[in-house]
Order: structure tokens, then C-alpha cells, then sequence
């Protein structure tokens, strides 16, 4: 009898003894951002950042892995461990303009499980204040009288840019709206570059990456997808001159894992999200750009990524838009 009193206060003792398996995160976690630095994703993952930082005892370290539209580092995410460890900004072109209009995807939004979706922003339409071009009239003469010789610049194929301005072309009338030329670069910050310098003619993208062009009187905004005026962007909405169908252009951008994510960092993150959401400075900047702070859960998140996905795809079928 005493020996097995002993024997089983010693297993005790070891038990007691056996350090506690690690709580997540025991590590840094990656935040991926599928787009460069300046666009509407970077902001909105940076911002995001500074408020998530101080409720996790680990920092978070987040990596621009651009190309493909958002391609390439959404496909790293889906195919990296569930562990919590690599996660993903996941955005509107990434996630559901790229889905719609290609056809050989290295992923599947089923690939993905999300965490939630935190920002929903408008589409704003800008040229150069150094172009003649005044507003949207002015835009859509120009295109019918030379569609070649106008360009619009977007962060790549498949990208939200590209949809938005190929939406916003076909709302006001534009039939071949391939003829109007196309110029993809790395980012929506570069490309909001670019028509600033005249390299092209406008661009249809999230408020976000043009608010400090358009603060700064270096490009010029022509039109708001909202049905109310949007603060800091002078400009005509597009429900005001009679386009109600480009309300449903917006962006957003949302937290995923690979589809295997554990419940664990799933929790977590779900938790920081619910947190980091009423921090005033993440609140004061993401109004600032002209974006909506609104998280969803993760089950509507995924209804309204796949609305969206049908809106897109419905377009780019009507426009024969896909990439094969």
C-alpha cells in the first residue's frame, strides 16, 4: 500500500512537474498582405495592426507579398499550416474579383476559413488635377472619342481596380470596354501614383489609397459609388447622376486563415477583431480614408464574400472579362 501511495505521488508530482502545453500565439504571427505598400489593403492591415498589437503577448509581423492580383500571397496563406501562425488580409480583388475572372485560381474561397470581415469602403474615380477632364462627362468623351488613347491604371489583372473600371465604363454606357487601355502595376498606391503623374488617365479604386492624393490637390475625385456624399472627396455620388447600379461596387477587407485554422486561433483572432474595432485611433484613421468600420460575423462575412463573388462574376461573364 505505501508503495503504491508513493508511486502515485511521484506520477503526481511529474504531472505537476510537465510544463503546461503553449497557449496561441507563443510566437510571432505573419500577417500577409497580398498587395504593395500604400494601397487599400496595406492601410487597412497596418492600422489594424497598431490596435491588435498591444492584446497579443506576441507581435505581429506583417509581410507585403504582392502579385497576381492578390494571387500569390492569398495562395501562401490557403496552403501554410492552420496553426494560426500565417494569416491573411484578405480583400475584395483577392477574394472575390479574382475568384470571378479567373478561371485557373491556384485557390478556392473554400480554401479559406475567415475570421471577419472589418471594413467595407466606396469606390472613388479620380484623374490628375492637371488633366482637363472635370468630371465624368467629361471622362466618357474622352473614351468615345479615342477609347485607346485613354488609360486606367490598376494594382494588376484581376484586380478590384480593373473591375471597378471596367463597372464603372459599362454603367455610363462604354460597349467595348476592352478598347480602353489597361495598365497594371504592383499596387493601388502605384497606380494612384501613376494618374497622378500622367502616366494614366484615371483609376476606379477604395477611397482609402487616394484620400492623401486628393487631400493634397494632386488628384481629383469624379464620382463616389455611395448614395450619400462621401466626406473629404468632393464629388458627384454615382446615385446623384443616375447609376444606383454602382452602389454594389464597394471594397472591403476581412481576416482569413487556411481553411484548416484551428478553433483555437480562430477564438483569438475573434476576439482581438471585437477589441481592436473600438480602439479610437484605428476608428479616427479608417474614417479619415472614407471607410466604414462594421464586423461581421465569421458565417455573414462568408455570405457577403459570395454575394459579392456573384455580383462580379455575373459581370464578367456579361463582359467577357475571364481570364483563361
Amino acid at each position: 500500500m505505501n508503495f503504491r501511495k508513493i508511486a502515485a505521488a511521484v506520477g503526481l508530482a511529474a504531472l505537476v512537474a510537465t510544463p503546461a502545453l503553449a497557449e496561441y500565439p507563443d510566437r510571432p504571427v505573419q500577417l500577409v498582405i497580398p498587395y504593395g505598400p500604400g494601397g487599400a489593403t496595406d492601410l487597412s492591415a497596418r492600422a489594424l495592426a497598431a490596435a491588435l498589437g498591444p492584446l497579443s503577448p506576441k507581435p505581429f509581423v506583417l509581410v507585403n507579398r504582392t502579385g497576381a492580383g492578390g494571387a500569390t500571397g492569398s495562395t501562401a496563406v490557403a496552403n501554410a499550416k492552420g496553426d494560426g501562425y500565417t494569416m491573411l488580409a484578405a480583400r475584395v480583388g483577392s477574394h472575390t474579383v479574382n475568384p470571378a475572372m479567373k478561371a485557373n485560381l491556384p485557390y478556392k474561397l473554400d480554401d479559406f476559413r475567415f475570421v471577419g470581415v472589418y471594413e467595407i469602403n466606396p469606390v472613388v474615380c479620380a484623374v490628375s488635377t492637371n488633366s482637363d477632364i472635370k468630371s465624368m462627362d467629361d471622362l466618357i468623351a474622352e473614351v468615345k472619342k479615342d477609347p485607346g488613347a485613354v488609360s486606367y491604371a490598376t494594382s494588376g489583372v484581376g484586380s478590384m481596380l480593373q473591375i471597378a473600371a471596367v463597372m464603372v465604363l459599362d454603367s455610363f454606357g462604354i460597349q467595348d470596354v476592352k478598347a480602353v487601355t489597361h495598365l497594371p502595376l504592383s499596387g493601388d498606391g502605384e497606380a494612384a501614383l501613376a494618374v497622378y503623374q500622367g502616366t494614366a488617365t484615371f483609376i476606379c479604386t477604395n477611397s482609402s489609397p487616394l484620400a492623401s492624393f486628393v487631400k493634397n490637390e494632386q488628384l481629383r475625385p469624379i464620382l463616389v459609388t455611395t448614395a450619400k456624399p462621401l466626406d473629404g472627396f468632393d464629388a458627384p455620388t454615382a446615385t446623384s447622376l443616375g447609376h444606383e447600379d454602382l452602389e454594389a461596387l464597394v471594397g472591403w477587407t476581412g481576416i482569413a486563415g487556411p481553411d484548416d485554422l484551428t478553433d483555437e486561433a480562430a477564438e483569438r483572432w475573434r476576439g482581438w477583431l471585437q477589441q481592436a474595432v473600438k480602439d479610437e485611433t484605428f476608428l479616427k484613421f479608417m474614417k479619415s480614408v472614407g471607410s466604414e468600420v462594421d464586423l461581421m460575423s465569421p458565417e455573414d462575412s462568408v455570405k457577403f464574400v459570395n454575394n459579392q463573388y456573384k455580383v462580379f462574376s455575373r459581370l464578367v461573364d456579361q463582359l467577357g472579362l475571364k481570364v483563361e
